[in-house]
């Protein structure tokens, strides 16, 4: 049986080794140009070079993303940088705009998937970029599992990706200028405010009856507000259609999130493929530890309906868990350097995240402070510093220590 791609985000190189460590196939990342994500870090040259080493090394695959709609002036690099990609051996690249299409398709023999910013919600839309020479096509989130299942079955020859976890937009596949309106932000150019999230006062033209409720109180109104796509109780359902890769987002994201999606997403896929799937309600209590705007399943099974918006307040963040420390080296079989995330205690009860579902409780031992002057026994730790650490506890590299809210 061939199995699906569990492709994650990464913001930057930190965020890149994490999500390979906690069991992602493959990564989509941005590098300087061409990107929507202004506001992340992305990727230098250098960074892109030895992220596709990285990885390829480890047996996982690098997307980049070309997925802005640009104008005319943008378009004078893009020739260049993408035989660079294609030098640099990545694995694939993200295409929204036809004139990019075409630009890679002239210079490169790249992989192309096609964005879900194209808005590709029919079999005959896919179908189309097929036989103009796309590998892969991203559907649009606003999609049923039995379109899906259609598309499948009228293009068989093509790969298909679908969302399965993260923020979702109150336009069409993010196709919104409410940012750029009211903020000069654009959208369309990775720069989005996130103006779907404000707080509103809703004033209608004509109120056509009862039957048509306004979701506003004192407060205002946030009809804009989506929650957070989570597809976990329903995985099976789609790896039963027969998609080829499954999309985590959020490359702006921090590290605690984009590890623990992968690592709860990875195990239900270990579960689905040992031909002993049963759903498995600690999967779902992983995804609550990690910032959400609570969780729906959006347009999977039809149309999103009202318990798919967050009409109560803007900040609807929440979360059971926070990060307080990753093991950033060890040293040897039982001594570890942590870098801080948030405050740390000698003596404090915490929990050990690592690959797999289960998590460990332990026992922060004595801390020596290094990195900054002398050494010295402390206490407590503050954010951004490191210590050393002495345990029989079995850690990796790239584990985490987390704390209950």
């Amino acid at each position: 049986m061939k199995k699906v791609e569990l492709l994650a985000p990464a913001g930057n190189m930190e965020k890149f080794k994490m999500a390979v460590h906690y069991g992602a196939d493959a990564v989509f990342l941005g590098g300087k140009m061409f990107n929507l994500r202004a506001g992340s870090n992305n990727f230098s040259d250098e960074e892109l070079i030895e992220a596709v080493n990285y990885a390829h090394e480890r047996g996982r695959r690098v997307y980049v993303t070309l997925n802005i709609i640009p104008h005319n002036n943008e378009l004078e690099e893009l020739p260049d940088y993408v035989k660079f990609l294609e030098k640099i051996g990545v694995d694939g690249v993200i295409v929204a705009d036809l004139g990019v299409f075409q630009v890679v398709k002239e210079n490169t023999n790249l992989n192309i998937s096609i964005s879900t910013q194209a808005s590709n919600t029919n079999w005959r839309s896919v179908k189309m970029w097929k036989d103009m020479g796309a590998k892969r096509v991203v559907l649009a989130r606003e999609i049923s599992l039995e379109n899906i299942a259609e598309i499948r079955q009228k293009v068989p020859d093509v790969e298909l990706e679908v969302f399965i976890h993260g923020a979702m937009c109150m336009a069409i596949s993010g196709r919104c200028l409410l940012s750029n309106y009211m903020t000069g932000r654009d959208a369309n150019r990775g720069d989005c405010a996130q103006a779907c999230r404000w707080k509103y006062s809703l004033v209608e033209e004509t109120r056509p009856g009862e039957s048509m409720p306004i979701f506003e109180d004192e407060h205002g109104t946030y009809i804009f507000n989506s929650k957070d796509l989570c597809t976990i109780e329903m995985l099976d359902k789609i790896l039963d259609i027969g998609v080829d890769s499954l999309k985590i987002e959020g490359r702006m994201k921090g590290i605690y999130y984009v590890s623990n999606a992968v690592k709860v997403y990875k195990d239900a896929l270990n579960s689905y493929y040992s031909g002993k799937y049963e759903y498995n309600p600690k999967w779902r209590e992983e995804l609550e530890s990690i910032s959400n705007r609570s969780y729906t399943e959006g347009f999977y099974h039809g149309k999103a309906g009202v318990e798919s918006l967050n009409y109560n307040n803007r900040n609807s963040y929440s979360q059971t868990h926070k990060l307080v420390a990753k093991v950033e080296q060890k040293l040897s079989d039982n001594e570890y350097i942590l870098a801080i995330r948030n405050k740390l205690y000698v003596g404090q009860a915490v929990q050990i995240v690592s690959p797999g579902i289960e998590v460990r409780e332990f026992i922060i031992p004595e801390m020596i402070r290094v990195g900054r002057g002398p050494e010295e026994n402390v206490e407590s730790a503050n954010p951004n510093s490191f210590v050393r650490i002495k345990t029989d506890v079995k850690l990796d590299e790239l584990d985490m220590f987390r704390i209950a809210l």
